[in-house]
């Protein structure tokens, strides 16, 4: 089976999730932030993950290399270094694929 990368795999999460109401009231957020970085925000009400655990993350290499992962209020919130993006959505990855 061929692996897809974070970006595409998000998408598809996204897209599984989808069922003509969930979408008009949740989703995913990405946006940067000022320090630089990207945060992230993915609801997690009426998803499978909504009551799942996560333990937290913290990363900090250098003040361009890191980042921050939790759950709360029902939302994956992640924060993260301008070249992290991708590393914050595989810890969202590795936590959804999760066996539950």
């Amino acid at each position: 089976m061929m692996k897809i990368d974070e970006l595409s795999w998000l998408q598809e999460w996204y897209l599984a999730q989808c069922d003509g109401d969930w979408e008009h009231e949740s989703g995913v957020e990405i946006g940067t932030l000022d320090n630089p970085g990207w945060h992230i925000e993915v609801d997690l009400v009426r998803t499978g993950l909504e009551d799942a655990s996560f333990t937290p993350e913290k990363v900090e290499r250098t003040p361009i290399d890191w980042f921050s992962c939790e759950v709360a209020r029902g939302k994956f919130k992640a924060f993260c270094g301008p070249r992290n993006l991708s590393e914050v959505i595989a810890v969202f990855r590795k936590w959804a694929d999760e066996p539950r």
